[in-house]
């Protein structure tokens, strides 16, 4: 079985879609244009390397969202090698969509294709800087990569001091599993080289915010309208990347037996 596909977008459930869409806008995020394939409203913003998706929706939020063809297919492989799905729409008539949860209960849904036209990826970074990571609060790193090993297969970093945490190549997104107690959630974070340009936006339309918020040094950490939480670092908190040789194979991940 291959992975779940290519991450499309982090969609969160977003009750006032304009105050959130205001948000990322005054961070120079830019609003693309979605396709006609939800009944709610819904946009997406992106800063040319992640696309946050808004949907004005109940659903479990937020949910790593990828585009996996021929899902009907897939999910029947999935199922064979042991995934339990939360959900599951695969009908002629709607649109095709599954669902499930990790380990720690992080929502992952798999799309069958698009639902909005991609952007210029040469498009200059947001206020925030560059995205570096997505990143998951779990309980143990070790055991969230039984969930993510198989359907991740390329480890991008690792690291065990001070705070287990192990870092994924998911379909295309850097995808991080981190045992800081500092998470309440899933998360952005962003490599950020000019903090007076960010501060000047903080403090000039008031964005709900906290300095040196005591996660992994991060300098700033900004809060969106629908609770999303971007954090803002000066260097990537586990430095400069490593070459890490894994086969894929859960034993390469030691403690994590059964």
């Amino acid at each position: 079985m291959s992975g779940f596909g290519r991450f499309l977008e982090f969609s969160v459930r977003a009750p006032d879609i304009l105050d959130s869409l205001a948000f990322y806008r005054i961070l120079g995020f830019r609003e693309l244009e979605s396709a006609d394939v939800w009944r709610h409203k819904y946009t997406v913003v992106s800063d040319g390397a992640l696309n946050i998706g808004l949907h004005d929706r109940t659903f479990d939020s937020p949910s790593l969202t990828f585009v996996q063809p021929e899902l009907a297919k897939h999910a029947r492989s999935m199922s064979d090698a042991g995934f339990d799905f939360s959900f599951m729409r695969l009908d002629e008539d709607v649109f095709n969509e599954i669902g499930l949860n990790d380990r720690d209960g992080h929502s992952v849904t798999m799309l069958e294709a698009r639902t909005f036209h991609a952007g210029d990826d040469n498009d200059d970074d947001s206020a925030c800087g560059a995205w570096f990571e997505l990143t998951l609060p779990v309980r143990d790193a070790l055991r969230g990569a039984r969930f993510w090993g198989p359907v991740a297969r390329v480890m991008l970093d690792m690291r065990e001091e001070p705070t287990p945490h192990l870092r994924f190549d998911a379909g295309g997104m850097s995808l991080g599993l981190s045992e800081s107690i500092a998470l309440d959630g899933p998360s952005l974070c962003f490599k950020c080289r000019d903090k007076e340009s960010v501060m000047s936006i903080v403090r000039l339309h008031g964005l709900e915010h906290e300095r040196f918020p005591g996660f992994e040094g991060a300098f700033l950490a900004l809060k969106a309208p629908e609770g999303t939480m971007l954090y803002l670092f000066d260097e990537d908190f586990l430095g400069e990347a490593i070459e890490v040789d894994e086969s894929g194979d859960l034993a390469d991940f030691p403690g994590t037996g059964d």
